[in-house]
Formats: C-alpha cells, sequence, structure tokens
C-alpha cells in the first residue's frame, strides 16, 4: 500500500537537481546551499573552488555530528588526530560532533561539489 504525506507536511513535493546553479558563484570562496533544514537536521551542497583550502590554522568543529558525500571533484581532509584523508566521487565520511577537521586541499582544476547532512 502506498503512503501518502499526512496533513502536517509539505503540500507539494520540492524538485531539485544537485548540480543546479553552479555558475555566477563567488570566486575563492565556498558556497553553501541549505537543501533541507528540520530540528535537529539539515542537509547542504557545498561547494568548494578549484584549490580551495581552509585557511592555515583554521579548523571546523561542528557541535552535530556530520556526513559528506563527494559529488563531483576531489579532495583531502584532516582529521585531527588521523593521516589526511583522500576524498573521490561516490566517497563518504562520517565526522563525529566535535571533531576537528579542515579541508587540506581541492581540485585544483574543478570545483569540488559536496552533500553533507548536519544531524
Amino acid at each position: 500500500m502506498q503512503q501518502m504525506c499526512s496533513t502536517d507536511q509539505v503540500a507539494d513535493p520540492v524538485r531539485g537537481h544537485i548540480l543546479a546553479g553552479l555558475t555566477g558563484l563567488p570566486v575563492g570562496d565556498e558556497s553553501f546551499h541549505v537543501l533541507l533544514e528540520r530540528p535537529g537536521a539539515k542537509i547542504e551542497r557545498i561547494v568548494s573552488p578549484p584549490g580551495f583550502s581552509t585557511p592555515a590554522g583554521e579548523w571546523m568543529e561542528e557541535a552535530t555530528e556530520e556526513f559528506v558525500l563527494i559529488i563531483e571533484g576531489r579532495a583531502r581532509l584532516e582529521v585531527e588526530g588521523t593521516a589526511p584523508l583522500d576524498l573521490n566521487p561516490g566517497d563518504h565520511l562520517r565526522i563525529p560532533a566535535g571533531c576537528r577537521h579542515r579541508v587540506a586541499s581541492t581540485d585544483e582544476h574543478h570545483a569540488t561539489i559536496w552533500l553533507a547532512v548536519h544531524c
């Protein structure tokens, strides 16, 4: 039996494409596009420009668990206490809450497209 949406859910489905709207993004900075956000969860697309890296000495540390998936491009991540991790299209990584991490580098020639889930 097919389950129908209840009346307290969004009335109309929202359709999109993960690679839509990539032209005209700021050059040199990462771009963040929230795809869905609910209490305790956020799904976003991150676009890292070619050759991007987190500034030296700067670390990210999320209050929530983060799951990242490389859609396009490549990245090298540094996760505190581990060897650098090379990620290619299709690779994913679960980063525990409070775990310090940074982007060491991304593909020099192409943008890197990430899907990130925070929960």
